[in-house]
């Protein structure tokens, strides 16, 4: 599913009760979709979940060693830093779905903490549980 066409965009009114509850406004949904740090397939059909952390942090990481100067080097740096790691406490996710030329946004919601990226053997087994889901709710209304 491309993210990046111009579509109109439909806000659902579940979307809409979970901006309220979150209290995450309609402008840090949109900015959410135009530049999301992760992007994953939904668990329902033609959905995708995207996801932006609402702030990041960045922390030092392990202290870099400190190596002598050798005779002729131009200077001498103490960088003490190391690689830098972002870490952020929340996440926004939204759940879209585009459907011809309008885009749906289906829910929006804060996930306490980082998520990590989803396997594929996850995404298959939350799929298939999806789909027996759907199977009973359409055996049941028969």
């Amino acid at each position: 599913m491309q993210l990046t066409t111009r579509r109109q965009i439909i806000w659902t009114h579940h979307a809409r009760a979970k901006m309220a509850f979150y209290g995450i406004s309609r402008q840090r949904v949109l900015r959410v979709m135009h530049t999301p740090r992760r992007t994953e397939e939904g668990v329902a059909p033609r959905t995708v979940a995207i996801m932006q952390p609402a702030s990041v942090k960045t922390m030092a990481g392990k202290p870099a060693p400190f190596k002598a100067a050798t005779v002729g080097s131009p200077s001498i740096k103490k960088t003490g830093g190391g690689p830098r790691k972002e870490v952020w406490s929340q996440e926004i996710w939204v759940m879209i779905q585009d459907l011809g030329k309008e885009r749906r946004i289906i829910s929006a919601w804060r996930y306490p903490g980082m998520t990590k990226p989803r396997d594929r053997e996850a995404r298959g087994v939350m799929r298939q549980a999806y789909e027996d889901f759907i199977r009973e709710e359409n055996a049941g209304m028969v």
